[in-house]
This record gives C-alpha cells, structure tokens and sequence, in this order.
C-alpha cells in the first residue's frame, strides 16, 4: 500500500466526520451563539478573555498535541500499523475528539471552570476533590517528563536552543504591538510569522551550546542548566496575563506546526512512500522491549491522536476560558483533535515505510526518528535535511514547550481549585485566623505556581519522572475515562443520546485500568503503589457517580439557570 493514499484517505474521513459528527454533537449538547461565555461574564484580562477563534485554535492545538502524536503512533507501530491506524480513526472521532469537544463545553456552561468543578456538581464535592487531586499530580509529572524531553532537545541540538529562545523572547513584543492595538493582527503576522521562521536560520549559525562555550562542564550539567531556565519561563508564563505570553507565542507556534504539517503533507505525497511493514501481527507481538500485547498496549501508547484525558484539562482550564463564542467550540475542542489525529498518522508514515533492520532502531528512538522520516519527506519539495531537521526539531520543542508552560499553568488552576470549598473559597469558610491566612497564602497565584514548578522541578533533577512515566500513561488514559462519566452524567441527567460517552467511557475504563493492572504485576516499587492508589481513586469515583444513578439521590442541574 503506498503512504500516500493512507494519508488522503485520512484527510477525508476527518474531513467528513467534522461537519457530520461534530454537527450532530452541536445538536446533542445545544450549542447557543447568542449566550454571553465566560470570557465575557468573567472577563477580568488574565485567564478570562475573548479571544478569535484562529488565535485560540492555535493555543489549544499546540497545547493538547505535544509530542504525543509523534511519540506514541511511532512506537505503537511495533504491534501493528492497522491496529494503530484503526485506533486514531476510531478513537479520534467517536472518543477523543468528543471528549475534548464535551469537556469545553461543560466547561464554558459553568462559568470556566475546570471538568473537576462539573464532575462535583454530578458526584459531589468529595468527587471533585479527589478527581483534582488525581489531576494535579498528574500535571506535576507531565511538567516533569517534557522539561526532561526540552531539556535533552536542547543539550543534543543546541541551535533549537537558540531558536526556542528567540521564539520566547519575540512572542511578548508581538502581544505589546497587537494588544496596544500599534499593529492589527494580520500587519503583525506578515511580520513576525517570517521573523518566527528565521530563528531557525539564527540557531543554525549561532548554536546556543553551553558545553562548548565553557559555561558547564558536561551533558548533565548543562540539562540542569537549561531545567533551571525552563523553570524559570514556566513560572513566568503561568502567572503573567495570557494576551502577553501564552496566546502570542501559542500564535506564533501554530504557523510552524501548520507549516509542518503542510510541508509533511505535500512531502508525503511527492514522496509516495511504499509501506514497508506488516500492518497485523496477532494479538501478542514481539517488540524491543519484549512481548507485547495489543490490549491493553495499544491503547496506551496511543493517547494524543486519538483520546487523552490530558485534554480535558485543557480544554476546560485555559480554552474554555478564552471562548468568545459557544460556536467556536466545534471547530477548536472537535477540529483541533481531529488535526492531531492527522498528525499521528503522518507520525506513523515517518516509520512504516522503512525496511526492517531500519524500522527496528527508528522505534526506540521515536522523537529522532520522525525528524529523520520527515526530513526524508519534505526534501521532495526542495528543503534540504541540513535545514529541515533542525526545523522539525525546533517544532518538536515547540510542540513541548507549550505542553510544558499549559501544563503549569493548568497546575496552578487545579490547586487553586483543591483550596476551594463548596461554593465559596475555603479560605472563608475557617474561622482560625492562622489557617485562614496559610490557605490564603497556598491559593496565591505566584505561590501556586511556585509549588508545582518546585516539585515537578524536583522530579525532573532526581531522574523519577522518567521512571513513573509508564504509570503516566494509564493515568492519562484513566483522566480521560473519569472525564467521560462526568460527561454520561451530564447527558444522563438531560436525557440526550447518553451512550456516546456512555460506550467510549466503559472502554477506556476498562483499557486504563487493565494497563496500571498490568504495571502492579510487573513492575516492583513506586510503580505499583502509584498505580494501586490510581485504582483506588478511580473505584471510590465510580461508586460516587453510582450512587447519584440511584432513584432518589439529590440531583443537580449542571446547566447554568
């Protein structure tokens, strides 16, 4: 089969489960234009802000993709490219993209606030404190992991370096022009969209290499360096006002992944790479890292491109709060998974095309190997590999980045919110004036904020965040299970096509837990008590959202009045 007609395939069934689908969920939950959204109710000119929708597309696709579409379709390939292509063209549609989609809406209908506050008025305010606490230490390890992964980037290609810190320090100055209204929006993207593009000419002359420079002595010297200076641009962009920091910079970054995907694209289709590999090996398969099988594997391997729970936290902590309008919600929550799932398939041609022994090393070092396919692409419309690999690489960084600094602020957001009561701050509600002013100080947004870059910090420096990264990955796919009952609720209570989440919540239930099941046998350690209290967790949620099911327990509408 060649990679081509995969991808055009891919393209049109997006395309047409886009405006067939996504419509019919516009029916099922009543998007209504003319009803005034958070960023407006709320406005205050920090987190809550109308923002255009190709402005807030841009912040939300690079905040949910990541390197999760690259990573995970890459090394799920071993098991199989028709289960992994089978899986983002199901999941994607019918799981993820909903998912995001029904997330951002709850969301925006409960004045902005993050899916833990609606699952408290579904279950309970016990519910939403445990389902926050779950969330907030699973930010901490995605802060973890990607400044880890940022960090390598940077060691290993110190031009991305100085790319990245251009990009950085530019995206302020293009927010100053555009919100002093000095410039109008499309003036300043003719100018610092190629200014964007020509950090990478700049890194590729002038490498930002810290070893070299003398500045450190060796490779882990120079990680904890480029850790420390992350750290320190993760706090800054998680308490400055968005219009100043995230939504520029998230602007910026959505031309270079457009253009990555527009170039990988016609790439792709000049190149017209034969596919090389077995599209199904069985139900167990041998990969590098032993005996695998496909359920529960693959499922989570694959999460970003088709359902991560790590997306509802975006699409109910930062999007949510920037929707000018309930009908952009289609085309941000819904559309920007659907382009992500694009993404995993172009990230699985980067692989499958190659021959054997090739493909075998390509896996077990995926980041690395889609630079290589995509290079090997894009020279097919006259970009050579000496400039296209640092290209991708600066993406790929990119792509982290704001995972990365999203992430930390969603931190924030959810902390703030585990020292909220029912109803009103639980700061207001204790009497003893020495408690009081310690809750007061935690749920500082400057203090918030310093407190998961702190321990994520901490992971990062003793090389644990690594370590817990398997358990990561159910715990990511378990979010997104817990996310989609508070949905069933939701639909349940309203009386409206329920099994939409209902089917897509008791699979990805069964597949997460299964996969942490899989880790408490085989693994010894931080491991298994991680994943036995994530079950923990997820068996006390689940009898709290029984109970509720049950005739005569107290019902509460989650609608706005």
């Amino acid at each position: 089969m060649n990679g081509c007609f995969l991808l055009l395939i891919t393209v049109a069934y997006f395309v047409f489960f886009y405006f067939v689908y996504g419509k019919f969920l516009s029916k099922v939950f009543k998007i209504d234009p003319s009803r005034k959204t958070p960023a407006y109710t709320r406005y205050d000119g920090i987190d809550y802000t109308p923002t255009s929708p190709y402005v807030l597309f841009g912040h939300h696709f690079a905040s949910i993709a990541g390197a999760g579409p690259i990573i995970g379709p890459i090394v799920a390939s071993e098991i199989g490219w028709i289960p992994a292509i089978l899986w983002i063209f199901i999941g994607c549609v019918f799981v993820g993209a909903m998912h995001d989609f029904a997330a951002m809406f709850l969301s925006v209908r409960n004045q902005g606030k993050s899916i833990a506050f609606v699952i408290e008025k579904l279950i309970g305010y016990g519910g939403r404190l445990i389902f926050s606490m779950f969330c907030w230490a699973t930010l901490i390890l995605v802060v973890a992991v990607f400044g880890i992964m940022i960090a390598d980037i940077f060691v290993k290609t110190p031009s991305v370096a100085t790319a990245s810190i251009l990009f950085i320090l530019m995206a302020p100055v293009f927010g100053f022009f555009v919100n002093r209204k000095l410039m109008n929006i499309l003036v300043a993207t003719l100018i610092f969209v190629p200014l964007t593009f020509a950090t990478v000419f700049v890194g590729i002359s002038f490498p930002f290499d810290l070893i070299k420079l003398g500045w450190v002595a060796g490779e882990e010297q120079c990680r904890l360096v480029w850790l420390a200076v992350l750290g320190v641009y993760i706090f800054i962009a998680s308490v400055v006002p968005v219009q100043w920091l995230l939504q520029p910079r998230d602007y910026l970054n959505s031309f270079l992944l457009y253009a990555l995907l527009i170039a990988g694209f016609v790439g792709i289709l000049l190149f017209a790479p034969s596919i090389e590999q077995t599209g199904y090996l069985g139900m167990t398969v041998h990969t590098h890292n032993g005996d695998t099988s496909v359920f529960p594997t693959l499922f989570i391997l694959i999460a970003c491109g088709a359902c991560s729970g790590f997306h509802s936290l975006v699409a109910s902590g930062t999007s949510s709060k920037q929707i000018a309008s309930e009908s952009h919600i289609q085309p941000v929550g819904y559309g920007g998974m659907l382009v992500e799932g694009v993404l995993g398939v172009m990230s699985l041609l980067t692989v499958i095309y190659l021959s054997d022994v090739s493909f075998g090393e390509a896996v077990k070092h995926p980041q690395l190997a889609f630079a290589d396919g995509m290079s090997e692409f894009i020279t097919k419309i006259g970009l050579s590999r000496e400039l296209s690999h640092p290209f991708i690489s600066l993406v790929l960084a990119a792509f982290m980045m704001t995972s990365l600094d999203t992430a930390t602020r969603l931190g924030r957001f959810v902390w703030q919110e585990i020292l909220t009561g029912r109803g009103t701050s639980a700061e207001a509600q204790i009497r003893n004036p020495l408690i009081k002013s310690v809750f007061g100080f935690l749920s500082n947004s400057v203090i918030a904020s310093m407190i998961i870059v702190g321990l994520a910090g901490y992971l990062a420096c003793s090389g644990q965040g690594t370590s817990i990264w398997p358990v990561f990955g159910a715990a990511n796919q378990l979010l997104a299970a817990l996310t989609l009952l508070g949905i069933s609720l939701y639909l349940i209570r309203i009386k409206s096509h329920s099994y939409i989440a209902l089917i897509p919540m008791l699979f990805m239930m069964v597949m997460s837990s299964w996969g942490l099941i899989d880790i408490i046998r085989t693994r010894e350690g931080v491991l298994v008590y991680a994943s036995g209290l994530l079950l923990l967790l997820t068996v006390f949620l689940v009898i709290l959202a029984f109970k509720r099911l049950v005739p005569g327990a107290e019902q509460k509408a989650v609608n706005d009045p």
